[in-house]
């Protein structure tokens, strides 16, 4: 691509504003490849996402409030149960780390002006939105995925599931899959190419370093997760027996390409929340954060040794008794690193001079709720406690322990520590406060009592029950702690709703924050930083090197350095707005569903019309303006 000569006469600001800034309106929108336009676009996607799952959730909780209920039908509970899951991990949590969070922070954090493959960072949100509208058009229909977020074989074939509930949950996720690879690929190039000078791996923040990990797990895992759901629809649309023990097939096959996904899954969820803890602690410790090389090692390695878990949620399937306790000892492996980085965040706090504003409220919180959820998980490690405890609410509040209180809380601390950034505005640091505790409160008491009411025999994914069980009361506290919960929710979105128009300015650096993305202005320019900075610590904002930085300001570029010691390397040339991710965005939508309703030379021809839009998206590439 040819640079543009920069205008005369212009500052080097205005300059790098006529070449950079994308057109107004909607249009501008839709043909965005500006990595914060697109984090702010999975954002936006991944809280509608979250406000559906979040009504699913009160709808269980409402039909299990008491005894012998009849809000929702068997087959409704079903369809809800399911998706609320699937939406919680695929359609909010995952995508709001690692494409909202980690689209709109990371290039900031390391000094780049965007991802290094912009226009594949706009496919994959518009494949990520045309994924989850899938899935939803199924629950719409009536046929929404139905067999539970793990959709155990035989549930999900066709002698158990004739319609198209489980094609629904095979072709979306399948679907969604792809998205999230392409964004993981994007973050992984970013990390190792874009970084600013003198921002070698031992100067890289360490929610960069949380990132890189996640994005590994995703590459590894996600291709075991698409070839189970590829082997599911082989066998329920063309007579295929990969899981059909009869036909010389194996049941518990499903079981392991799942859980080889499912259980760094768990990791790929919690490890973008340690980043923000690893980003929020330092600014409000008002200090560095203590073991740095540790807390860094320490979240690779929990991405790491989580691909060797799988078999934890095996223990009741007849595994021999070998392969049982190799698991089980890996299982207790994994709570090192994670005790790792928990002491390396108390100390901080504990030899700092810590200021609890809101967003460190809600990482004391996310370390007091990973710390209960954690206990349990280890004793899930136990072999016989494991066995005995398999498929009931025990397991329910464990992972909701760990899923929303380890998971989502870091979130919403996140939203309120840079939302100056975004925003250019404060949030209401009392209400923020006041909606922590509700939250807190809430949490605790729907997930608290799921742990008693599983020890007194309550199964996992039950439509009703009579009373006389003594699960009553608990199941009552539960809803009410869900509407709690609901409450605090909303206070938070209501003060960042209010907070965005009505806020005081915030200038650029509200926090005094340690790194990158505190040194540029509230919100951020198109171009993030008229100067590309030059790195000498992991925390540039606090050590600023007042040598002179990287201007390109002569057309849309940014910087590409080498991987390991983060020295310049050379001037890379940045696609600008285009039309053609929508396009094919919408194109596989069409595909899908036409393999969705087995008109498989009607996917063929659209298949065909992908190719050929990928190959005008690269033979077609329009001048700079």
């Amino acid at each position: 691509m040819t640079a543009v000569a920069p205008p005369v006469g212009r500052s080097r600001t205005e300059r790098l504003d006529l070449i950079w800034e994308e057109r107004p309106g909607l249009l501008g929108w839709l043909t965005t490849v500006d990595h914060k336009r697109i984090g702010l676009l999975y954002f936006f996607t991944t809280l509608a996402f979250f406000g559906a799952g979040g009504i699913e959730a009160l709808l269980i909780r409402t039909q299990l409030a008491g005894p012998n209920a009849t809000v929702l039908s068997p087959e409704a509970f079903n369809e809800v149960m399911t998706m609320h899951g699937i939406t919680m991990i695929f359609l909010f949590i995952i995508p709001m780390t690692t494409g909202a969070f980690g689209n709109y922070l990371l290039p900031l954090m390391i000094g780049a002006r965007d991802m290094a493959f912009p226009r594949l960072n706009a496919l994959s949100f518009w494949l990520f939105l045309g994924g989850g509208l899938f899935l939803y058009g199924g629950l719409l229909l009536g046929k929404g995925p139905n067999c539970g977020w793990f959709c155990y074989t035989p549930l999900n074939t066709r002698t158990y599931d004739p319609g198209l509930n489980a094609d629904f949950y095979a072709l979306g996720l399948i679907f969604n899959s792809v998205a999230s690879t392409a964004t993981a690929i994007n973050l992984i190039v970013t990390s190792f190419k874009l970084r600013a000078p003198g921002m070698s791996f031992n100067r890289m923040p360490l929610f960069v370093f949380a990132m890189l990990a996640v994005s590994f797990s995703l590459v590894f895992a996600l291709p075991a997760l698409t070839t189970d759901l590829v082997f599911l629809e082989l066998q329920r649309k063309l007579g295929f027996h990969f899981f059909d023990v009869a036909h010389g097939g194996d049941s518990l096959l499903w079981q392991h390409l799942f859980w080889l996904f499912g259980h760094p899954e768990v990791y790929i969820i919690i490890l973008p929340a340690m980043g923000i803890a690893t980003s929020i602690i330092p600014t409000f410790a008002k200090r560095k954060m203590i073991a740095f090389p540790l807390v860094a090692l320490a979240e690779l390695l929990v991405a790491f040794i989580g691909f060797g878990v799988w078999g934890h949620h095996m223990f009741a399937t007849g595994l021999s008794v070998s392969t049982l306790v190799f698991f089980a000892a890996a299982s207790m492996m994994v709570v090192i690193p994670s005790t790792i980085q928990i002491y390396a965040w108390l100390f901080t706090v504990n030899l700092g001079r810590p200021e609890f504003r809101a967003p460190l409220l809600f990482i004391g919180g996310f370390i007091a709720l990973f710390v209960i959820g954690g206990l349990s998980g280890i004793m899930f490690a136990a072999i016989p406690f494991d066995q005995a405890t398999t498929d009931t609410y025990f397991v329910v509040a464990h992972f909701h322990f760990i899923i929303f209180g380890a998971a989502v809380f870091p979130i919403l601390g996140g939203m309120f520590y840079w939302f100056p950034k975004v925003t250019g505005r404060m949030y209401n640091e009392r209400l923020a406060q006041a909606s922590f505790w509700v939250t807190f409160a809430g949490t605790m008491l729907t997930f608290f009592p799921m742990h008693i009411v599983g020890l007194l025999g309550m199964t996992r994914r039950i439509y009703t029950y009579h009373s006389g069980f003594g699960w009553d009361s608990y199941n009552l506290a539960e809803t009410i702690g869900a509407y709690v919960l609901t409450l605090g929710l909303l206070m938070i979105f209501a003060n960042l709703l209010w907070s965005r128009f009505r806020g005081v300015l915030a200038g650029p650096d509200p926090f005094y924050g340690g790194t990158l993305e505190w040194t540029t202005t509230s919100p951020p320019p198109p171009y993030n930083f008229a100067v590309i900075p030059t790195v000498t610590s992991p925390y540039p904002n606090w050590d600023r090197d007042d040598s002179d930085g990287l201007p390109l300001d002569h057309g849309h570029e940014t910087q590409a350095t080498t991987v390991r010691d983060g020295y310049f390397d050379e001037v890379l040339h940045m696609p600008s707005e285009s039309g053609w991710p929508i396009v094919l965005g919408a194109v596989a939508v069409v595909f899908f569903v036409m393999l969705l309703t087995t008109h498989y030379i009607v996917a063929g021809i659209f298949a065909a019309v992908a190719a050929l839009t990928v190959i005008a998206w690269n033979v077609h590439e329009p001048p700079q303006e």
